[in-house]
């Protein structure tokens, strides 16, 4: 893979070029994938397909939001360091933006009563959105373990699905420990039951801001699979230890992330915004993007070797599944936050949206906002 040495492509071009990405990538990690394929390798040729490809496979090596650590490393490509620093605030600051503003206006003390319909609505649709979400990365997975490795994989998928569903906050620790397990087992060793209980700190003993930046670590450089696998891990905090918001709240912070444009991690900033109000957005998003800018900048010109690397590619092996089965879980105690019938109702319609009829994320969280409101409307809540 190339140095990141700079290229003839100029820091504005980078700027505009990110820009618009951030400003119009609705649809979550599959749609930012596809805008920046279209523009480095289809429209300028600034990338050739394997580069971008490469590019693809070596940012899944690392923990955080991979779509935003693949349009970092695109800009650091083309610019190197001063590329990636432009492409990754172009990329994230408008949906930041969009979605601080929106946090305020939702998280009022007053909040119009149709801004509380559409947030309930929408919320009710995050769990269908969470497995939806979960069902489409099995296929790839289950080709990579092979059928040698079947029974393992199906063994981290279930310990995934049932952190998430049971002891959210531990996701993290489960995943790394199905990783380290995968990795073991591939060097010839079996592992000791000591990987079930790798140590992870809580924060717990933390409060305020400090509390906000663990938070905010965990879901940057911590969380293997990205979008949804940082649900559970924010969930409990949020909710029951720090008690910053309600579960209904927390469901339509979570609905804001998938409905603005840039990066589903930007829903960290909303748990931020109800921390402490707009400092706390801005923490909370710097503290979560920056590991992101740093592993590109430091680790992008190693990405070959450790894709070369067998223990590498043991580990993400096992954290892998154990990831997807965490994104599935984390519906569980998505699904239990809803708190009245006509949610569950529209929770059904959007599971039937997105897992039978195979439609698109945003509008069924579109959809799911317009019955909140209307729901609101007719006094069902």
């Amino acid at each position: 893979m190339s140095s990141g040495e700079p290229s003839g492509v100029s820091l504005t071009t980078i700027a505009l070029e990110w820009g618009r990405i951030g400003v119009t990538g609705f649809g979550g990690p599959p749609a930012h994938i596809a805008a920046l394929r279209r523009l480095c390798v289809e429209r300028y040729g600034w990338l050739s397909a394997q580069e971008f490809e490469d590019g693809i496979a070596a940012t899944g090596l690392l923990p955080g939001p991979a779509s935003t650590q693949l349009a970092i490393y695109c800009a650091w490509r083309l610019r190197g360091a001063a590329g990636g620093l432009v492409g990754a605030l172009c990329f994230i600051v408008p949906g930041f933006v969009v979605i601080l503003g929106l946090s305020a206006l939702f998280l009022a003390a007053r909040p119009p009563l149709t801004v509380v319909g559409a947030a309930a609505g929408a919320g009710a649709a995050v769990p269908a959105v969470a497995l939806h979400a979960a069902v489409g990365l099995l296929p790839a997975s289950r080709r990579r373990a092979g059928d040698s490795g079947r029974w393992r994989w199906g063994c981290y998928l279930v310990a995934g699905a049932a952190a998430a569903a049971a002891i959210g906050p531990w996701l993290v620790a489960v995943i790394g420990a199905c990783g380290v397990t995968e990795a073991l087992w591939r060097s010839g060793r079996r592992p000791h039951w000591s990987v079930l209980v790798l140590p992870l700190a809580t924060g717990a003993g933390a409060s305020g801001l400090l509390a906000l930046g663990w938070v905010a670590f965990k879901v940057g450089a911590l969380s293997y699979g990205g979008g949804f696998v940082i649900i559970p891990l924010m969930q409990h905090d949020a909710v029951v230890t720090y008690h910053w918001m309600t579960s209904s709240q927390f469901l339509g912070a979570v609905a804001l992330g998938q409905l603005t444009p840039g990066p589903v991690v930007l829903t960290v900033a909303v748990v931020g915004y109800a921390a402490a109000g707009l400092a706390g957005g801005l923490v909370a998003a710097f503290i979560a993007f920056a590991p992101s800018f740093l592993f590109i900048l430091f680790g992008a010109p190693h990405f070959g070797s450790l894709r070369a690397s067998a223990t590498v590619q043991g580990f993400l092996d096992g954290a892998g599944p154990a990831a997807i089965g965490g994104i599935a879980g984390a519906s569980v105690p998505l699904g239990l936050a809803l708190g009245h019938a006509w949610q569950v109702a529209v929770l059904a319609l959007a599971a039937v949206w997105l897992l039978v009829a195979r439609r698109g994320v945003v509008s069924a969280l579109s959809g799911a906002a317009g019955l909140g409101v209307l729901a609101v409307l007719l006094r069902w809540q």
